[in-house]
């Protein structure tokens, strides 16, 4: 089995620049943005600052809510979305990343820089990229 390469770190891994959205964007918004452009949650960005992450994973199980469905055009982003967001330092170890995400159950996490302003997200498909690319284990 590869071991993690213990030098590689979020900020290698992680998507830069990230799509994000603001909380008062429409439900119907937020799932065109994840259709159109293939991803699977977003960071919810208010006047420049982190205040959640709104997921594929909010918008089924609010679906599966008989009221919350029946009131689906007027929901906004700030309703559904998972506050706060939980993040992790660019310089963090992949290790830690994938730690994080395994006890919290978690599809992502929002990288920041030193002074705290998020700089991308990392998912589990890109720690998983990062054995891809680990030396052969020796047997």
């Amino acid at each position: 089995m590869p071991v993690m390469n213990e030098e590689l770190r979020v900020g290698d891994l992680m998507t830069l620049d990230p799509l994000v959205v603001d909380p008062e964007a429409t439900i119907a918004d937020v799932e065109d943005l994840l259709k159109r452009n293939r991803v699977t949650g977003l960071p919810v960005m208010r006047d420049g600052t982190l205040v959640g992450v709104i997921s594929q994973s909010d918008l089924v199980v609010a679906r599966s809510s008989s009221v919350i469905g029946a009131n689906w055009t007027r929901l906004r982003v700030h309703h559904l979305m998972t506050a706060p967001a939980v993040t992790v330092h660019v310089g963090a170890t992949i290790r830690l990343a994938a730690r994080e995400m395994v006890s919290r159950h978690i599809h992502r996490l929002v990288v920041t820089d030193d002074d705290g302003i998020p700089v991308g997200v990392v998912t589990p498909l890109d720690l998983l990229r990062s054995l891809l690319d680990a030396p052969p284990s020796r047997s």
